[in-house]
């Protein structure tokens, strides 16, 4: 069964359709998940799309949704953001199919839960690769190109957790720098006209999920003070309010999707440590 656009994102958007006409933006980890909601809907909202990702199947379901539900391209690119390479190839692909990029919108990423202690060292180095340094390739030739074009551009990272997560010690410090690199690019590229910002979503609901027995997907919606987990539509809607004019007078912030979790609970994704009791 083809993919539905009630499977992606649950209820109408707030914003005008044609908001974002005449906006080109790439979207990476535009296969599945958020990164699959961000690019729906910001094709429903009037921009055109470059996709990328690891796997083609994903990238390929993606644009046939957004083809057959919206009048915008959608082009895929099946790369690997780790590969600097691969990166500027993405950026001439964008520029060949759609004449270049407005909006870049980071939602690559990928972790395994494990103790700290147990990590081994490729484990690390590959998780930082992808998320902080595939991150930073990104957005520098993205920054590189709106300035040799003389063009103005936005950039949006969705990160994770800052505070500390027990079993993920790569992922927070893998992300941390993306937060923090964002607030020093943001300075850097300001003269330019180069907004960056990131998006910290809460626990959110999304068909990978699904690999999650109920038990701990409740302890997910638990760690949130309003008692459920996100919607891929709670991202995607905070991506548009940055990218857009609303979000012109935006830039170096760490934006919270989260339904209160960083200030509130926690979820052990490695399990408990030793000695935890439950409340």
């Amino acid at each position: 069964m083809s993919l539905r656009r009630a499977d992606v994102l649950e209820r109408e958007s707030v914003y005008r359709a044609d908001l974002l006409a005449g906006q080109r933006a790439l979207v990476s980890g535009g296969g599945s998940g958020i990164g699959q909601g961000i690019a729906l809907l910001l094709a429903e909202l009037g921009a055109d799309l470059v996709i990328c990702g690891r796997r083609p199947e994903p990238l390929e379901e993606t644009r046939e949704l957004i083809e057959s539900t919206t009048e915008r391209r959608c082009v895929i690119d099946t790369m690997n953001i780790r590969d600097p390479e691969a990166v500027d190839v993405l950026f001439d692909h964008a520029r060949a199919e759609l004449g270049g990029v407005d909006l870049l919108v980071n939602n690559a990423g990928g972790q395994f839960p494990a103790h700290a202690l147990d990590i081994s060292d490729k484990g690390w180095r590959a998780v930082v690769d992808n998320n902080l340094n595939g991150t930073w390739t990104m957005m520098q030739r993205a920054a590189r190109i709106w300035r040799d074009d003389q063009r103005s551009g936005a950039i949006v990272n969705i990160i994770a957790p800052l505070r500390g997560m027990y079993g993920l010690a790569h992922t927070v410090a893998s992300r941390a720098g993306v937060a923090s690199l964002s607030r020093n690019v943001a300075v850097e590229w300001a003269p330019l006209g180069i907004r960056v910002n990131c998006i910290l979503p809460g626990s959110i609901a999304t068909r990978g999920h699904e690999v999650y027995a109920p038990e701990i997907r409740q302890q997910m919606a638990r760690a949130h003070p309003l008692g459920r987990n996100g919607a891929v539509q709670d991202i995607a809607e905070a991506v548009v309010y940055l990218a857009a004019t609303s979000g012109d007078f935006i830039t170096g912030e760490v934006l919270h999707v989260d339904g209160g979790q960083q200030v509130h609970g926690t979820f052990w994704q490695a399990g408990r440590p030793e000695g935890w009791q439950e409340d």
